[in-house]
């Protein structure tokens, strides 16, 4: 008798290292709708055509569990929250299941000594994804951020020994963020800083997106490979177009419509939030198209700027979080943005004044075609019936 994956049941428990997918799903009743609806979204957030869900959702189905390690350094445990608060079907489930999560110090049981020797026999073995979610101090041989006695620095650098990759969870991880902030006083660096010799993929944001750190696993263990990275080691599908180019609010941009102050009709009119300090210009993010809290908005829909936090250092660059930058690339913003929505409306107004010209030309010219289609038409069956009377009085 087989289960809903197809997995026989009746058999005995397989070894915890030794469950596939589908055997770890199954004991947690997640139903095979879920996980094929888990499979279609990552397919969808990777950018990968529809006709590959199935290629995903088989290999998946037949994964071996994957170890894990999840490190916490100079960090809030905000990415930590997000993960913990994926949709539903929870993605969570499904992530965890799939990585068999060997630790990690905020929401593992064990604690201590026990703890630490579970991370130790994962390590030794070998082929385990490491997860690194805070920056790594470096001031006075990293002195300020230790854990069991042992610092940031050498934790790190024994993980990642024998990881097969490192993915860098959160701002923190991936660039130093808020410790490394002017003046850094710990000397906080990201991952990317410190390991060499193990490929390391940059899944920025403040805190990460859920959905795109569980696309991350999932094109990992579909493909046992990284997807193509950015100059700044962030994954395409997830960073490779401006928030700007996606954001609900883009149309008011182009006519011109921004919010002036906090709680103005334009405010509550979703206007463009620009003017009060919005950095989606200027920031590389999927936020528009994956959104959070299970995809029901994110902070320029629920009216607030972007601040950029997918960005390097943007707690420094990006700040004051409520005043528009001075210069945008490719915006060629000056003192009055104005400008650049009544500019482009007045593009808009000439493009849909030279279409409307056209149109009206080519009315014409299809009215002329097709009188002289009738003309000839009507000449042709003339001379048909004129020949018709000819037959007719010769019989």
């Amino acid at each position: 008798m087989n289960d809903r994956f197809g997995v026989p049941l009746g058999g005995s428990r397989m070894a915890r290292g030794a469950e596939t997918l589908a055997d770890a799903l199954r004991q947690r009743g997640v139903s095979r709708r879920e996980f094929l609806k888990f499979c279609a979204a990552m397919t969808a957030t990777l950018g990968l055509p529809h006709d590959m869900v199935s290629q995903v959702t088989q290999t998946l189905e037949g994964a071996r569990r994957t170890p894990a390690i999840y490190l916490e350094f100079q960090d809030c445990a905000g990415c930590t929250e997000a993960m913990l608060r994926m949709p539903h079907p929870t993605v969570a489930e499904v992530v965890l299941d799939i990585l068999s999560l060997n630790y990690h110090e905020t929401i593992m049981a064990p604690s201590g000594r026990a703890a630490e020797a579970a991370m130790t026999a994962t390590i030794e073995e070998g082929g385990y994804l490491l997860m690194v979610e805070g920056s790594i101090s470096t001031k006075d041989d990293g002195l300020y951020c230790c854990i069991g006695g042992r610092t940031a620095i050498d934790i790190l650098e024994e993980a990642a020994s024998k990881a097969v990759a490192v993915i860098a969870v959160g701002d923190c991880a991936c660039f130093g963020n808020i410790p490394a902030a002017n003046p850094n006083p710990t000397g906080a660096v990201g991952v990317r800083d410190l390991v060499r010799g193990v490929p390391v993929v940059n899944m920025a944001g403040c805190p990460v997106n859920a959905v795109n750190l569980a696309a991350i696993i999932t094109h990992y263990l579909t493909f046992q490979s990284l997807p193509n990275l950015d100059r700044l080691g962030r994954p395409d599908f997830a960073y490779g177009e401006r928030i700007h180019d996606h954001c609900q609010r883009r149309p008011h941009f182009d006519a011109g419509q921004f919010v002036e102050r906090w709680g103005d009709p334009g405010h509550r009119s979703g206007w463009c939030l620009y003017k009060m300090g919005c950095k989606g210009p200027q920031t590389y993010h999927n936020c528009p198209l994956v959104e959070y809290n299970e995809g029901t908005s994110w902070p320029i829909k629920a009216g607030h700027p972007c601040i950029g936090c997918s960005e390097p250092q943007f707690w420094d660059t990006m700040t004051p979080f409520y005043r528009r930058l001075p210069e945008v690339p490719g915006l060629t913003v000056e003192s009055n943005v104005d400008t650049i929505g009544l500019a482009l409306t007045g593009v808009t107004a000439v493009a849909v004044g030279a279409h409307a010209v056209g149109s009206l030309l080519r009315k014409r010219e299809e009215g002329d075609i097709r009188d002289r289609e009738l003309g000839e038409q009507e000449e042709t069956q003339g001379t048909v019936e004129e020949g018709g009377n000819d037959g007719q009085d010769r019989d």
